[in-house]
């Protein structure tokens, strides 16, 4: 964030800186776990988290679960843990390092338990379902879909890898204070994962922000794209009424508000009315919240760094963690915050 405000301040004439234990282990039906419930929340990307975030741990499962499919709208029946197979296999590269795929498995594992207690009947958005196949909840593919979605091989290739990954952690979630966590993810934090406040307005003792330095191979660390200054304030005015706002007036007229600890957009004034990163990010479709602005010419160009809300675990930069010889439980407890790795029972 250091380096954002020193190059807000040397090019600012060009640049504004708008910068989802203790448990009987699958042994009852799903319609007799009996939960302590928390507010609503999303992965990967929940509106809010309230304090009381997070579960006594004492119920039992099923091995089998249900699954609203979201290709066909119906609800399926899988294996507990052939699901977790199918959502590290769409949520994570398996060309990553077998630690970081440990790391998304146990995550997996964590989520799923997250809301089969907290929806034992099924969500409002699917009912008959404690989790969907997409990103409202955690995404999940059949063998068959993953085949057709990769390259020849594929399954051959990576298919065991994806099974090790589940098979060697199973029974392991994440808890807090003894508690099942709902443990958020993103592709790429940037450098530095956020407080759970900062984006989603609830502080959370498990989301908390952290380094995440072994990113330099994402993809999307950073990227750019330039729009026609007409077409940046047409947008604003659109969203936000008639702001006093003009391609000769907007370096002025567009100041930086404040800024999170994990060095994304919290707000910024515009034209006197202060507006959310999270709101910009939206209206612009940015890949995160850490943006700036280069005007330049008849064009502005939206830099961003990092990919997602920021909250929880960097895939990216658990894949880098591993790389770099760290084990998926090192992993998992650098990037939510006192937490333990428990068993089912």
């Amino acid at each position: 964030m250091k380096n954002s405000f020193i190059f807000a301040l040397i090019v600012f004439s060009m640049l504004f800186i708008i910068p989802t234990v203790a448990l009987n282990y699958l042994e009852n039906k799903l319609d007799n776990i009996n939960s302590q419930i928390i507010e609503d929340t999303t992965k990967p990307a929940p509106e809010q988290l309230n304090n009381n975030q997070n579960m006594q741990i004492n119920s039992s499962e099923s091995d089998l679960i249900k699954v609203y499919n979201l290709k066909t709208n119906e609800v399926i029946v899988i294996d507990f843990e052939e699901y977790l197979k199918g959502v590290v296999a769409s949520e994570m590269p398996a060309e990553f390092n077998i630690e970081a795929l440990k790391a998304q498995a146990v995550t997996a594992r964590t989520y799923l338990l997250y809301k089969i207690k907290k929806f034992p009947n099924g969500q409002p958005e699917h009912l008959d379902a404690p989790v969907c196949t997409g990103t409202h909840c955690q995404v999940w593919n059949s063998k068959d879909d993953l085949i057709a979605q990769h390259e020849n091989g594929w399954y051959d290739k990576y298919w065991g890898k994806i099974e090790e990954a589940v098979n060697s952690t199973r029974g392991q979630i994440l808890t807090y204070e003894n508690k099942i966590i709902e443990p958020l993810f993103h592709s790429t934090s940037g450098g530095r994962t956020e407080n759970s406040e900062d984006v989603f307005s609830t502080s959370v003792p498990y989301l908390r922000s952290v380094e995440s330095p072994y990113e330099n191979n994402a993809p999307k660390l950073h990227d750019s794209a330039k729009i026609p200054i007409s077409d940046f304030i047409i947008k604003l005015k659109s969203v936000y009424g008639d702001l006093n706002i003009t391609p000769n007036n907007l370096k002025e007229k567009i100041q930086l508000g404040s800024v999170s600890e994990g060095g994304k957009i919290k707000s910024l004034i515009i034209d006197n009315q202060e507006i959310s990163g999270r709101e910009i990010r939206s209206l612009f479709s940015l890949n995160s919240t850490n943006f700036s602005f280069i005007q330049s010419g008849n064009q502005i160009e939206i830099v961003t760094t990092g990919y997602g809300h920021g909250v929880g675990m960097s895939q990216w930069g658990a894949s880098g963690m591993a790389d770099e010889g760290y084990n998926y439980k090192e992993i998992l407890k650098h990037y939510y915050t006192n937490v333990e790795i428990a068993n089912m029972k």
